[in-house]
């Protein structure tokens, strides 16, 4: 829905139906009625998102809904509902809310249940073993700027004046830090050349990559460990949820006759 100014709130507010009236329809725009489901529909999105359902929000409504419905019916007029490229644009839109509605329909009808929270937490538990590492790294276009900058090391310089010069607009402004990771967040370049790594210290030769040239600081490392179930329910529950919708979109499919 199109936010309203204040000046057309108050104005629409003015005009507000009574209940009886817009439980019937909410309004006739040259002879043509505006159902109240439509009106219901953007309500409901209007609520989710935190608003109130008051006379204000279901007058702006009905002024939204009469807008549209004077669009749609000049563009009638003008057949523009009759173009191929049109018509088509217009079920595409229907099949998706058919399917947004069949899905979320699925997924209330199968509640995730907390054993499935609890074994999806264990399966990735069980896979989260070895070691995260905090690194700084500084990444340059040449190999012979990064034997520069280890030789800048070498001399007493600091890793993070350095890094400013990195072309890794990510972390060059907080000198080179990358915060914590696993070594699979990283290609694989990059992650053997930290793994061997001891606290404290950078590498004594260029890492080459397909981003470029590194020179790679280990601050510290520590063992890998999930972080509390509660805190993560919400994600397992979307994960798991995701994942009962591909399998039933593949059932359906595998069993679709197509020709």
């Amino acid at each position: 829905m199109h936010t309203l100014s204040k000046l057309a709130l108050s104005l629409v507010a003015a005009s507000v139906i009574s209940a009886p009236a817009f439980a019937q329809s909410v309004a006739k725009v040259n002879g043509v009625s505006i159902a109240k489901p439509l009106a219901d529909a953007i309500v409901n999105e209007q609520k989710a998102k935190g608003a109130s359902d008051n006379a204000e929000l279901r007058a702006a409504v009905k002024e939204e809904l009469v807008r549209r419905e004077v669009l749609v019916q000049e563009a009638k007029k003008k057949g523009l509902d009759k173009k191929p490229e049109v018509s088509a644009q217009m079920e595409l839109a229907r099949q998706s809310v058919l399917i947004r509605a069949f899905l979320q329909n699925y997924v209330q009808s199968n509640p995730v249940t907390d054993a499935q929270l609890k074994q999806e937490y264990d399966a990735i538990k069980a896979q989260m073993s070895g070691n995260e590492y905090h690194a700084r790294h500084i990444l340059v276009e040449s190999e012979d700027q990064a034997k520069d900058i280890i030789a800048k090391l070498k001399k007493g310089e600091k890793f993070a004046d350095l890094a400013k010069d990195s072309k890794d607009p990510g972390s060059k402004d907080n000198g080179g830090d990358l915060g914590w990771a696993p070594p699979n967040a990283y290609v694989k370049p990059f992650a053997d050349a930290l793994v061997k790594l001891d606290k404290g210290q950078y590498t004594d030769a260029p890492v080459k990559s397909d981003f470029g040239w590194h020179v790679i600081l280990l601050e510290e490392s520590r063992p890998l460990s999930a972080p509390p179930f509660d805190q993560v329910k919400p994600q397992l529950s979307q994960r798991i949820e995701q994942k009962m919708v591909d399998k039933l979109i593949g059932d359906l499919r595998a069993k679709a006759k197509v020709e």
